[in-house]
């Protein structure tokens, strides 16, 4: 992380009170508008026994809002729409694991809440003929085409398959890592990469059906885009989710999704390379 790349945000840090100062307009209208796509677990998903919306961000931003003091206020939003939503005012936050990327900051100002990373796997039955990672040059890799994952796979490949003489990993997009691996299970590709959070739960949900390869590419941070104009919400979001931090909340609810290797110390703003 660079230091350029933050925000001051310590004094916001030391600032925080028993009560997140809630924007005049979100006090008005008594909620929050969350902008969030129901297809990633654990972050965020239809329980197939009660068709609920629940999730990693589903719990946080509940307990965002209750320290705002307002409702939360779930939108299904398209991946792609969703910087535009929050531009326009459509919605208030975007909440649905978007990574923090400098590119999408033209629009957004992060409030990050979690780091991770890209991690590449198979299926179980192919597990051995990935126990080197340089095992994949050549291969094909699915991954979602609207992340940052293509990009990281293509600079994985060029640092470690070009110098070993290898030919290069052939990504292949797709429409979302449930489609990744439905091509996986096919056969059309070799492997897949999706954020290393995720793992986890994947691999509880289907016991024995896959298996993680290396460690994870780079390192990533996923947050809370705000409309960039909107420094008030941006200060009461991220003084919220620090109470979250303080008061053991937050500690709790990636607990609970296993995804406590994932947890930030502290908020950060605008910290994704």
């Amino acid at each position: 992380m660079k230091a350029s790349s933050c925000l001051p945000v310590l004094a916001l840090l030391l600032a925080v009170t028993a009560q997140a100062e809630t924007p005049a307009a979100l006090k008005a209208k008594g909620e929050i508008v969350f902008a969030n796509v129901p297809n990633y677990p654990p972050f965020e998903f239809k329980d197939p026994a009660t068709d609920r919306l629940t999730g990693v961000d589903i719990d946080l931003g509940e307990a965002i809002a209750a320290k705002l003091g307002v409702k939360a206020e779930w939108r299904e939003t398209a991946f792609a729409e969703m910087m535009a939503a929050v531009a326009t005012g459509r919605v208030d936050v975007i909440l649905s694991a978007m990574t923090d990327l400098p590119a999408r900051r033209d629009q957004v100002t992060f409030v990050d809440y979690l780091k991770s990373g890209p991690q590449f796997y198979t299926t179980a039955a192919h597990g051995d003929a990935f126990k080197d990672m340089l095992a994949l040059c050549g291969k094909q890799v699915g991954t979602s085409r609207r992340t940052s994952f293509p990009t990281e796979i293509a600079a994985w490949s060029e640092a470690h398959c070009t110098p070993a003489g290898k030919p290069a990993v052939v990504v292949v997009g797709t429409e979302g890592s449930a489609d990744a691996r439905t091509q996986l299970r096919q056969g059309r590709v070799d492997a897949a990469v999706q954020g290393n959070e995720t793992l986890p739960y994947l691999m509880a949900q289907e016991p024995g059906a896959y298996a993680a390869i290396g460690q994870p590419i780079a390192s990533q941070y996923t947050g809370i885009g705000i409309a960039k104009a909107d420094a008030p919400l941006r200060d009461a979001v991220a003084a919220a989710l620090q109470q979250t931090i303080a008061d053991g909340t937050y500690q709790k609810i990636l607990a609970k999704w296993q995804l406590e290797a994932t947890a930030v110390p502290q908020v950060l703003i605008n910290s994704g390379e």
